[in-house]
């Protein structure tokens, strides 16, 4: 893969959706497939002004659909590649997320959450996609999704997305959201030298030799570039390490296995979660995405208050971090979970809890998210409950 430098270095004031076009050229990206869609235009329109300063390719596609079918055909020739869409375009894409988890193709797909169902609004913020980034598509897998709270993690997370896109062959989901992606801020961007490049898995032995699909150790084959005289066979049915297809319970083992245990064996080195105050917490806010700016403001409130509050940030939302969650409900009172939709990680949590902490839900699919005196008041109330049930409990104002 020929990549150019001319990256931006230094401190910029950009938009989340700014910096993240920032990161993935940084980090080598030098194709964009896409379709317009509102909150993730503005990454379409960045990454076209920059491609020709670094010679780089945008196709605007006539749908979500053909724009990751484009992404995952780049990228099979060797293009590092991105997509950018929200909540419909999202739906669209997954069926081609499926075969690109399949065809074990490393790419990236930004999905700047707004408002729905449906059109819903599409300059509002919104969390609603967590679960289909998780689900959507059909049968089993497993998915990286990463979720960026400020423009500088906007930017930080793209290359990471990369990184851990080539690491395990695998789509990765940066689970961006219409606050994130438009506010701006000062945005850090380290020299090329500085910047962590995850290569390609190559296959470097015979050309007659080489089989697509043949795994190694930790799970995860060796690609090369089609069209550098490789001959093999792609292609979503269950297939054998050439590539052609096989069609019974022993290859579907044999296929769908390594696609989930390249991520499950892994999960220690996958997740990134930001603990802070936890070591005294009586009560843990669980957050990602946007809410985690006001859930700092909400500790540092509750603590002023003499509750001690502590705060979880997922980074990486997929995988799961169960068993830290797991570890904390046999030590706090109660998870407190804000999210900007009617409750789908609050699952997660409540789940992972085991009935050995209290959970609570806090509401944001139509507020100001930088509103911290609901979550502030949940704790509170919390705090006042003399005896807890072990459920969810939503909180309303």
């Amino acid at each position: 893969m020929k990549t150019n430098s001319k990256i931006l270095t230094g401190t910029h004031n950009l938009s989340g959706n700014e910096a993240c076009v920032e990161g993935a050229i940084a980090v080598g990206c030098r194709f964009l497939s896409g379709y317009p869609i509102q909150p993730a235009i503005k990454i379409m329109q960045r990454f076209l002004s920059r491609a020709y300063k670094v010679d780089a390719t945008y196709v605007q596609m006539e749908d979500e659909i053909s724009a990751l079918a484009a992404l995952i055909g780049a990228v099979w020739t060797g293009k590092k590649g991105i997509t950018a869409t929200s909540g419909p375009g999202l739906s669209l894409m997954m069926e081609h997320i499926g075969l690109g988890v399949m065809l074990e193709t490393p790419c990236v797909i930004v999905d700047v959450q707004r408002v729905g169902p449906s059109i819903g609004i599409p300059d509002h913020p919104g969390q609603g996609d967590m679960m289909q980034a998780r689900w959507g598509s059909h049968g089993d897998y497993e998915i990286i999704a990463l979720s960026p709270s400020s423009p500088q993690e906007m930017f930080d997370f793209t290359i990471r997305a990369f990184n851990l896109s080539e690491r395990y062959r695998t789509p990765v989901a940066l689970m961006a959201d219409e606050y994130v992606a438009h506010i701006k801020e000062k945005v850090i961007i380290s020299p090329e030298k500085e910047i962590k490049i995850e290569p390609r898995r190559y296959y470097k032995g015979p050309k007659d030799k080489y089989l697509p699909f043949k795994r190694d150790k930790d799970f995860i084959p060796r690609m090369v570039d089609i069209g550098d005289g490789y001959k093999f066979h792609v292609t979503g049915l269950t297939h054998d390490d050439r590539g052609y297809p096989v069609m019974n319970e022993e290859c579907q083992e044999y296929n769908v296995h390594p696609l989930i245990w390249k991520i499950r064996n892994y999960v220690d080195d996958i997740i990134d979660i930001k603990e802070t105050k936890i070591d005294d917490a009586e009560i843990v806010i669980v957050s990602y995405g946007a809410p985690s700016r006001i859930a700092i403001k909400a500790m540092k409130e509750a603590r002023k208050l003499g509750i001690k509050v502590g705060s979880l940030k997922l980074n990486t939302v997929w995988p799961f971090p169960e068993k830290r969650i797991t570890e904390l409900a046999r030590k706090v009172k109660a998870f407190v979970v804000p999210e900007m939709n009617y409750g789908q990680i609050v699952l997660e949590v409540e789940r992972c809890s085991y009935g050995n902490a209290n959970v609570v839900f806090v509401s944001y699919a139509e507020k100001n998210v930088d509103n911290v005196d609901d979550l502030l008041s949940a704790i509170k109330q919390v705090i006042k409950e003399k005896e807890i049930k072990k459920e969810i409990i939503e909180y309303h104002t």
